[in-house]
């Protein structure tokens, strides 16, 4: 992680976990109750400066990751390495090489599919989990079967999909144009500029949409139900992720639920609109605290 793209008030660590080496910031004293943050696509641990700054603040040990794929020092050259159960395990193990037994989970996009994958098969591991925009993967995709708005939604997906190298070309095209046009104009400029940057780079880009090829199907992610005590916060104007899946996510969760639709609020809620999250998800954390 280079000096341009770290905000000044976090720490930087590298973690290892497997055989491979992440880059990530943290934030809030050492001792305190670990929170560990998943970014999503195309996205980094700097997505959720805001959110972390806050968690320290509140004496949380919050860490977000460069995960598989975002860190160079973490990008395996097969699609299957990118499957849900290794970036599952990669959580854990983030979570485990700082010491943090049981954790709070907070995540957004792709983070989130893992996150309730996480939280499905390893319950007695979180405290709590937050999913910022990502429905449960079950909710998600009976909507993609049922609902035409939610299918053609996803129409990128099966796009990214392709591994004829296709995506790659046209997302890095006059200057990466379509790349930086997915973040609709809701992400601070400086921020996607380092995004694109850090994209760029060789091998990254294939590396990261790799979370989207590994999946037998476009939305076929491994999720069970929720025991864990759970807030699910959605942006009414997100353009991938429809309201069907959002408002039937909570028929996954047995355990306390809350969910939330921020009105006017798109997809890039951690970038977008941290000063509403930031109460949301300290109010969740300090009850499973």
């Amino acid at each position: 992680m280079s000096p341009d793209t770290t905000p000044a008030p976090f720490e930087q660590l590298t973690i290892e976990a497997g055989p491979y080496t992440y880059d990530a910031l943290a934030a809030g004293p050492a001792d305190g109750e670990f929170v560990l943050l998943l970014h999503g696509w195309p996205e980094f641990a700097d997505s959720w400066s805001a959110v972390l700054t806050a968690l320290g603040a509140a004496g949380y040990r919050a860490v977000a990751v460069d995960q598989r794929g975002y860190s160079p020092r973490a990008r395996p050259p097969r699609t299957a390495d990118y499957a849900v159960p290794e970036l599952v395990a990669d959580a854990l193990a983030f979570a485990a090489s700082q010491g943090a037994g049981r954790f709070h989970l907070v995540a957004h996009d792709w983070g989130g599919m893992v996150a309730w994958a996480l939280a499905a098969a390893h319950p007695e591991r979180l405290r709590s989990l937050t999913v910022l925009a990502t429905p449960h993967p079950a909710a998600l995709s009976r909507a993609a079967a049922q609902d035409p708005d939610q299918h053609h939604r996803l129409d990128y997906v099966r796009f990214f999909r392709q591994a004829d190298g296709a995506a790659e070309r046209a997302l890095l095209a006059d200057g990466a144009a379509r790349l930086r046009a997915a973040y609709g104009g809701r992400v601070a400029e400086e921020l996607v500029a380092a995004n694109v940057r850090r994209l760029t780079e060789p091998g990254a880009l294939t590396a990261t949409l790799n979370w989207y090829r590994a999946p037998r199907e476009a939305v076929s992610v491994p999720a069970g139900r929720i025991a864990v005590p759970t807030l699910f916060l959605w942006g009414s104007e997100d353009v991938a992720l429809g309201r069907v899946a959002a408002e039937s996510t909570g028929e996954w969760v047995d355990g306390p639920y809350r969910f939330e639709a921020m009105a006017g609020a798109s997809h890039w809620l951690p970038e977008e609109v941290p000063d509403a999250l930031v109460p949301r998800i300290l109010h969740h954390l300090g009850r499973y605290t």
